[in-house]
């Protein structure tokens, strides 16, 4: 079978257009908007390891630089390196250091170790 598409003559042969309409009609092919898929997802409890979802000092360090580099740039953040990480009342606090000779502040992250959200980032003066 032929159709005119913008202006172009499309060719489609029938066990095609029969395959289009069958999937079509068994629902085989979904699209799902945003909003679908967020609802289908939004009351299953997902998987919470034992340990907390940022059970080291390892991860709570990768993840405070990965949100302080958009923020103070990359530069600044590898000059506060070593960074520290310390665990209290289920929190992770992180922060870099001051390097020597410097004056100033260090950037500061505090990450719940159960399930890895970030509570605040700052940088001290």
């Amino acid at each position: 079978m032929n159709f005119a598409k913008n202006g172009y003559l499309v060719n489609i042969s029938l066990p095609t257009i029969l395959l289009m309409t069958i999937v079509t009609a068994t629902g085989y092919v979904s699209v799902a908007t945003g909003s679908d898929a967020l609802k289908e997802t939004a009351n299953m409890p997902g998987f919470l390891p034992k340990d907390g979802m940022v059970p080291d000092a390892r991860t709570a360090i990768a993840i405070a630089i990965a949100i302080w580099t958009p923020v103070y740039g990359e530069k600044e953040i590898a000059a506060g390196k070593p960074y520290q990480a310390v665990l209290k009342n289920g929190r992770w606090t992180v922060t870099g250091s001051v390097p020597t000779g410097w004056r100033g502040g260090v950037a500061t992250a505090v990450i719940a170790k159960r399930d890895g959200r970030v509570i605040s980032i700052y940088h001290t003066k």
